[in-house]
Order: C-alpha cells, then sequence, then structure tokens
C-alpha cells in the first residue's frame, strides 16, 4: 500500500461510518495546487481500495471505510502476560456473553 492509500484510508477513519465523496477527499488530501490541476486525481487510488475491498461506495460515488466484522475481524490479545495468568488461575469463565436486555426483563 503506498502512501496516497495510507492517507486516504487514514482520512476516511476520521469519519467512520459515513460516506464522503470523492471531490472532498481529493480537496482536503491534495491540497489547494493538487487539487486545482486535477479535482479527481484520487479516483484512482479509490478505484484500487474498492477493488482491495477496503473501502466501499454507495450509488451516488461516495466513499467510506468498510466496517469491520467485530468477531472475526479481531483477534484476542491480553492486555499483559500477568493479567491473561491471574484471570487463569482463578478457574472462572469469562468468555461467557451475558445479555443485558434479558436480565432488565426479568427484574421487571
Amino acid at each position: 500500500m503506498d502512501y496516497d492509500e495510507r492517507s486516504v484510508r487514514i482520512f476516511l477513519k476520521s469519519y467512520p461510518g459515513q460516506f464522503v465523496s470523492a471531490r472532498v477527499i481529493s480537496r482536503r488530501l491534495g491540497g489547494r495546487r493538487r487539487y486545482s490541476e486535477d479535482p479527481l486525481w484520487v479516483m484512482p487510488i479509490l478505484n484500487r481500495l474498492v477493488e482491495k475491498n477496503l473501502v466501499e461506495s454507495d450509488a451516488q460515488g461516495h466513499y467510506r471505510l468498510k466496517p469491520r466484522d467485530p468477531i472475526s475481524g479481531r483477534k484476542q490479545t491480553w492486555v499483559s502476560p500477568q493479567v491473561k495468568r491471574i484471570l487463569e488461575r482463578s478457574a472462572k469463565d469469562f468468555a461467557q456473553v451475558i445479555n443485558l436486555d434479558e436480565e432488565e426483563e426479568e427484574q421487571v
């Protein structure tokens, strides 16, 4: 991934979940001179990112970062090895998921 692709991804991270037009991306990233020479200089970069499935576009030609799958997109990491050992020694199951909506309904 080259510098322009990284800068587009970093720019789109500042708009989480929102679609941004290619002209806005081009104007903000390219500066005055680059934008005045070619207002849509960012289009080939956006097309490459769409092909790599890093960015998605809508029908109006606006772009955003693809949202990550919260389960498979993130691997489990520990804060520190000491915390991992402490939790493993406690013999409690911290992997279970608690549904707060069900608990609130039961209390009512």
